[in-house]
């Protein structure tokens, strides 16, 4: 899948002593280099993209110690982050991968190998002149729906109502997919999602699952 348009802008921001740390010394212990094969779990899988500074992955992690979880970020900070919480909290079941997460999808997740795809509070990019810069668009509805196991799901989240619109129409209209009520777990309240609470910003998730 040629996807020449990124969806998010690398971010010049401050990565501290304790996060480049973390990025030379942990990241060789629980990130995984891209590409290196496809990810192999003995657990149903999941795959989180965009995990920020990882306080929401790390909270499924410990609440799920019978799933597996990779976090897909690309800022520094948040990757450093995510591996300092990693170590501190002794998790054995969650993983990072640095790099874009299309591409992680295209060539290191086989498919048909993921019980669940969790995609909370993506950049909204509520400009319409920057809709195509959205992550969710047909093309990768069809990609994710691919890799999901029959019966995995996606879980989206977003407190922009446009973006929600548009994530169910778009992953309605793929016919790997359909609707569900609920995913494989209940998300804890993102940093995103409480700012967007106190903007008053209405909350929508989304689940779809892969079609049996």
């Amino acid at each position: 899948m040629n996807r020449p348009i990124r969806s998010y802008v690398l971010r010049q921001g401050r990565t501290t002593p304790a996060q480049s740390r973390a990025l030379e010394t942990l990241y060789p212990k629980h990130g995984i280099a891209f590409p290196d094969g496809k990810i192999a779990s003995e657990k149903p899988l999941v795959l989180e993209i965009g995990s920020g500074m990882g306080e929401t992955t790390v909270e499924l992690a410990k609440a799920h110690p019978e799933l597996d979880f990779v976090a897909i970020e690309v800022h520094g900070p948040g990757v450093g982050s995510l591996l300092n919480r990693i170590e501190t909290e002794g998790l054995t079941n969650l993983r990072v991968i640095r790099h874009d997460a299309v591409e992680v999808l295209e060539r290191m997740v086989a498919d048909g190998s993921l019980a669940a795809i969790h995609l909370f509070f993506p950049d909204p990019w509520p400009k319409k002149r920057h809709h195509k810069r959205r992550l969710v668009q047909p093309a990768f509805a069809a990609l994710a729906a691919r890799k999901l196991a029959p019966g995995g799901a996606i879980h989206a989240a977003t407190d922009w109502p446009d973006y929600a619109e548009w994530m169910a129409q778009v992953f309605s209209r793929e016919t790997l997919l359909e609707k569900a009520e609920k995913g494989i777990t209940d998300k804890p309240v993102t940093k995103f999602e409480a700012r967007g609470r106190r903007l008053g910003h209405p909350i929508r998730e989304l689940f779809y699952r892969r079609r049996s």
